[in-house]
């Protein structure tokens, strides 16, 4: 390997949704410090197989549809 080009790897500490937490090493941030995700496979509709909500802000998915609506018939 090069020197000097490699990010330094080290020990950080993952917190979950639901408060749980476990030790892992990763380049984020430096030595000890905690990664707090707001995403996890515990509370994630694609690894729960619930079912997704979309959150139409600005009424975007609205504007889609008025545009496309004669599109495909």
């Amino acid at each position: 390997m090069k020197k000097d080009i490699h990010p330094e790897y080290h020990t950080i500490k993952v917190v979950l949704t639901d408060g749980s937490e476990f030790e892992t090493r990763s380049t984020w941030g430096s030595e000890g410090d905690t990664l707090k995700l707001d995403i996890d496979p515990k509370s994630h509709p694609a690894w729960t197989g619930g079912a997704g909500k979309l959150v139409d802000t600005g009424g975007q998915v609205a504007k889609f549809n008025r545009r496309f609506e004669g599109f495909l018939k």
